[in-house]
């Protein structure tokens, strides 16, 4: 039995929706969890629940035009912005469970705003976690990358991509779940906020030697939405003594939503587990 606590904060660029799904007994750790591009915090309870069943409290955020939170749809404004608002949802967590082991888990844009949030600034967690990170984006053309700042500044809204929903899993049940989903945003990608990925992205890997935390990265091979080269630059370049990084051979983009979500969600909570309680 799990039970659920929602909220709001005034955030950068306006007010962000919150939920936390917690454990009866009392969290062993807390760990806040990212949403990605064009989703929202709902479509992680399932994984809520696998850290509530190891006793770790999960908060997680809409980012600002997405889901129950204030904007424009689906433009974040700003990726410092978004990293502001995860730590802002992370204080607010501490504050409910002090002392506790911490964690931020990132998936896609999520991820890429972890890593960013790491990088930045030294970050006071015991570990992060990134799936799927959009470090590496293929999307879009040398031209439509070269533009980008400059049709973000004149257009913000401008949509200037439309991603496939079928590259999000290989599950057909998963991908009709998303295309029907009211809250998950199915236009093309906001000027403002391709360009501010691309802008997070050439920062983070040009400032790997700053992530210093412990780190576990899960990738899907077959990722059509995120580059896995993300992944293998991470393994190279990260400074943390202690990070993994675990491939998952032909899963698409959402590993948390493959066939083998079981596997994928029992790698990330043994890992958890390992910095709850080292040996």
């Amino acid at each position: 039995m799990t039970r659920n606590e929602t909220g709001e904060f005034q955030g950068s660029a306006g007010r962000v929706y919150w939920q936390a799904w917690l454990p009866d007994s009392e969290p062993r750790a807390v760990a806040v969890i990212v949403h990605g591009y064009a989703e929202h915090s709902g479509r992680y309870a399932h994984v809520a629940a696998r850290l509530n069943e190891a006793g770790i409290a999960a908060y997680a955020l809409d980012h600002i035009g997405h889901g129950r939170s204030a904007g424009g749809k689906a433009n974040v404004v700003s990726l410092d912005g978004a990293a502001d608002n995860v730590k802002a949802l992370l204080d607010i967590a501490v504050k409910e469970h002090p002392g506790l082991p911490k964690f931020v888990i990132g998936h896609s844009m999520g991820g890429l705003t972890v890593a960013y949030l790491a990088t930045r600034a030294p970050l006071d967690v015991t570990g992060v976690v990134l799936s799927g990170p959009a470090i590496v984006v293929d999307a879009g053309n040398a031209v439509q990358r070269l533009l980008a700042p400059v049709v973000s500044k004149l257009v913000p809204n401008l949509p200037v991509l439309k991603l496939d929903s079928k590259l999000v899993s290989r599950d057909p049940e998963v991908v009709r779940a998303y295309d029907t989903d009211p809250l998950v945003y199915h236009g093309g990608v906001p000027a403002r906020t391709g360009s501010e990925m691309l802008r997070a992205g050439t920062y983070v890997l040009a400032n790997l030697d700053k992530l210093t935390v412990p780190v576990l990265v899960q990738h899907g091979t077959a990722d059509g939405l995120a580059s896995p080269e993300g992944a293998d630059l991470i393994e190279r370049d990260a400074a943390s003594k202690d990070k993994t990084v675990i491939r998952y051979d032909g899963l698409f983009h959402e590993i948390y939503n493959e066939p083998e979500q079981d596997k994928v969600l029992t790698d990330l909570v043994n890992w958890l587990n390992q910095h709850i309680d080292p040996a």
